[in-house]
C-alpha cells in the first residue's frame, strides 16, 4: 500500500526545494507509518510513505535502478497480485532483483515493456516512475481506480500524490474550489477527474499520463470491454468459481497479518468462506470484524433499504466457517465525537455529508488496525453483479438519469436542499447532472443485436462500474489508509469485471434473485442462510441519541455570525432542522445535517488557505 508523491519542475532545481518535498511525504504519514523515504534528482523529486507488507526489511522506496543513461526511480502504491509470475519472465530475459517486493518486479517491468508493463498487471496500484533516460514522468493508476491518484499543473511540469492534502502542501497549488467542485460534490455523478480543487485533478482509471517538457498526454490503457457472452448458465457459474477463488487466494499473499470484513451479506461471506477455506489448507482460521452498533439488533427497524440486522446473519457465518471473529460495537457517542468527524473528513479531503457511514467505517477500520495490516472487504460486488435495489425498480431503470439518483435514497434525496437559494442557482445541479448522464452514454460501447432490455442493463451496469463505484472505492481507500490498514477489493479484479459485465443481464437474475451468478458460484461455501438472505447495505445506527446530538451540534453552529459555512448554506433551514422533534426527523433531513456539519468543519480545517471561488 503506502502514499506517494512529487514535484517535477524542468525550470526548477530540485536540490533547493528539499524541503517542500519533505512537506508534501509528510503529509502522506498515516498512508504509510512504516517508513520514509525520498528521491532528489536534478529537475525532480519523490516522495514515500511505506506502509509494508511483503518484504518487510527490503522493500525500501523510492526504488532506483541505475542505467547507463540515467536513473529510472519508482514510487509505488497499492499491490500486484501476479508479480510472480511476471518475476519469473523477468528473470528468464536477464533481470537480477535484489528484494521480494513487487514494487521490484514492476520496476524491472518497465525497464523491459516500457509503459506497456500496465497491460501486464493484475492489481491495486497508482505508481510514478522518473525516467532519468529521457527526464519523463509517467503516472499510472489501475485500470478500476481502487488507488487514488491526483497531480496539478504547473508552469513548468506538475505536482502529484496520492490524495490532494499532498499536493496542496506544495505552495505552488491554491486552496481553491470553484462552482463545479461543489457541482459534483453534490450532483454524486462522480464525473471523469474530478477534484474538488479546482487545480487538483485525477489520474483516471486505466490510463497513463506522460510528463515531458512539453506537457502531459494522457493513453488509456484499458475500459469496459464489450462483446458477445458464449458461456451457459452453468458454465459461466462454474466460471465465476473459479475466478473468485483464485482472486481470493492471490489477495490472501501477505508477510502481515490479514482479515476479512464481514458484514453478514452475500459479498462479504462470500468472501471469508473462499478465505477460510484457503487458509483451512494451510491448518489456519480466518480472522473475521464486522461493524455494529449498540442495541441495534434488539432495536431495529426495517426501512426503505434494510430489512434486516447484519448480527444473525455474521454469527452464521463466522460459525459456518470457523472464523476467530470481532464485532467492533459503536455508541453514538462514537459516532458523533467532532475529532472522528474531522479526522474522516481529513482523510477524504472533502466534505462528503455521509455521517455515521463514515465515522463508522473509519471506527471498524482504526479497531481491526491494532490487530491486522490487511483485509479483504467485499466492495464493488452490488456494481459488479447487480445487486442494489435500484438495479430491479422499473421507474430507476427507465429514467433518464443516473438510477441511484432516480430511486431516491435518502442520501440522494434533497442532497442540496440545505444550500442558499442563491447557491442552488449559481449551481445549477439538476442541469449538471443531465450533462453528465449524456456524456456517460456517450462512452458506452454497444454489442450487436443485443435486446432493448440488455442493452439498457448493460448501460446501468456501465454506470456504476464507471462511475459509482469509484465513489465507494475512494471512501473505502481513504478511511482505511487514515488508519494505515490496507484494503483490498477482490470484486474489482478486472478479469472478473471483464467477464461479469458482458454476461446477459437475465444470467446475472437467472433464479429470479439479485447477484445469482456469485450466490451459485459460492453458495459451497455459505450458510443457508446468507444464501437466501436480500441485499443489505452497509449499516446506519437507528439510535435516537445520534440524531439528537447532531441537532445539538448544529444548534451551536447556527448560533455564530458571519461564518464561512452560511454562505454555502441557508441559517434558516439549519435552524428548521434542530427545531423540529428528533422522533420526526427525516432520514434525508438527518443526512441533511451530517452535511452541514461536514461543511462547517472542513471550512475550519482548510482555512485560512481556503478560497471559495
Amino acid at each position: 500500500m503506502c502514499g506517494i508523491t512529487g514535484w517535477v519542475g524542468y525550470t526548477h532545481e530540485m536540490a533547493s526545494k528539499k524541503n517542500i518535498l519533505d512537506e508534501m511525504t509528510a503529509t502522506m504519514s498515516d498512508r504509510g507509518p512504516d517508513d520514509v523515504g525520498t528521491y532528489v534528482d536534478r529537475h525532480v523529486g519523490l516522495g514515500h510513505r511505506r506502509l509494508a507488507i511483503i518484504d518487510l526489511p527490503m522493500g525500501r522506496q523510492p526504488m532506483v535502478a541505475n542505467t547507463p543513461s540515467g536513473d529510472v526511480a519508482i514510487v509505488y502504491s497499492g499491490e500486484t497480485y501476479n508479480f510472480r509470475e511476471l518475476r519469473g519472465q523477468l528473470a528468464n530475459a536477464g533481470h537480477e532483483f535484489h528484494t521480494e517486493s513487487d514494487t521490484e518486479v514492476v520496476l524491472h517491468g518497465y525497464l523491459e515493456w516500457g509503459t506497456e508493463v500496465v497491460d501486464r498487471l493484475n492489481g491495486m496500484y497508482a505508481f510514478a516512475i522518473w525516467d532519468g533516460r529521457t527526464e519523463q514522468l509517467v503516472m499510472v493508476r489501475d485500470r478500476l481506480g481502487i488507488k487514488p491518484f491526483y497531480y496539478s499543473q504547473t508552469d513548468d511540469g506538475v505536482v502529484f500524490g496520492s490524495e490532494p492534502k499532498a499536493i496542496l502542501a506544495n505552495p505552488l497549488v491554491p486552496h481553491t474550489v470553484d462552482a463545479d467542485g461543489f457541482r459534483e460534490l453534490f450532483a454524486v455523478t462522480k464525473a471523469p477527474g474530478w477534484s474538488m480543487w479546482k487545480h487538483i485533478r485525477e489520474v483516471e482509471p486505466g490510463t497513463v499520463v506522460t510528463v515531458s517538457r512539453d506537457g502531459c498526454a494522457t493513453r488509456t490503457y484499458w475500459s469496459l470491454p464489450a462483446h458477445e457472452h458464449t458461456d451457459d448458465v452453468d458454465e459461466t457459474v462454474d466460471h465465476v468459481r473459479e475466478l473468485m477463488t483464485d482472486i481470493v487466494n492471490r489477495q490472501l499473499i501477505a508477510d502481515v497479518p490479514r482479515c476479512v470484513l464481514l458484514s453478514g451479506g452475500l459479498d462479504s461471506s462470500a468472501l471469508t468462506g473462499l478465505a477460510a477455506a484457503h487458509l483451512g489448507e494451510e491448518g489456519r482460521r480466518v480472522h473475521s470484524y464486522a461493524v455494529d452498533f449498540v442495541n441495534q439488533e434488539e432495536n431495529f427497524r426495517p426501512d426503505e433499504m434494510r430489512d434486516t440486522p447484519d448480527s444473525p446473519y455474521v454469527r452464521d457465518v463466522a460459525t459456518h466457517v470457523g472464523s476467530m471473529h470481532r464485532d467492533v460495537m459503536l455508541d453514538p457517542a462514537d459516532l458523533t465525537d467532532p475529532a472522528v468527524r474531522r479526522a474522516v473528513i481529513g482523510a477524504r479531503d472533502i466534505p462528503a455529508g455521509l455521517g455515521d457511514m463514515d465515522s463508522s467505517l473509519y471506527l471498524l477500520f482504526k479497531a481491526i488496525r491494532a490487530e491486522s495490516t490487511v483485509a479483504l472487504s467485499g466492495e464493488s460486488a452490488d456494481e459488479v453483479f447487480g445487486g442494489y435495489r435500484w438495479f430491479f425498480d422499473e421507474g430507476s431503470r427507465n429514467a433518464e438519469t443516473f438510477p441511484w439518483l432516480a430511486f431516491g435514497s435518502a442520501l440522494t434525496r434533497s442532497r442540496y436542499a440545505m444550500l442558499t437559494p442563491e447557491m442552488q442557482q449559481t449551481l445549477d445541479i439538476d442541469s449538471y447532472v443531465d450533462d453528465q448522464y449524456a456524456t456517460a452514454l456517450a462512452a458506452i460501447p454497444t454489442v450487436d443485436g443485443e435486446s432493448s432490455e440488455e442493452r439498457r442493463m448493460r448501460v446501468i451496469c456501465h454506470l456504476h462500474l464507471t462511475r459509482f463505484v469509484r465513489m465507494l472505492l475512494d471512501r473505502k481507500d481513504r478511511a482505511s489508509m487514515a488508519v494505515g490498514l490496507e484494503v483490498r477489493v477482490p470484486f474489482c479484479d478486472h478479469r472478473l469485471v471483464e467477464y461479469v459485465y458482458n454476461t446477459p443481464w437475465a444470467f446475472k437474475t437467472f433464479d429470479g434473485r439479485e447477484k445469482s451468478l456469485l450466490r451459485h458460484a459460492t453458495k459451497h461455501v455459505l450458510p443457508q442462510s446468507v444464501v437466501d438472505r436480500t441485499k443489505s447495505p452497509y449499516p446506519s445506527t437507528q439510535d435516537l441519541k445520534y440524531t439528537i446530538t447532531l441537532q445539538q451540534q448544529l444548534d451551536d453552529i447556527a448560533a455564530e455570525r458571519g461564518h464561512q459555512v452560511f454562505d454555502l448554506v441557508d441559517r434558516r433551514a439549519v435552524k428548521a432542522m434542530t427545531a423540529e422533534s428528533a422522533h420526526d426527523v427525516s432520514p434525508e433531513v438527518r443526512t441533511q445535517m451530517d452535511r452541514v456539519l461536514d461543511l462547517y468543519h472542513w471550512i475550519e480545517m482548510y482555512s485560512p488557505d481556503l478560497q471559495v471561488a
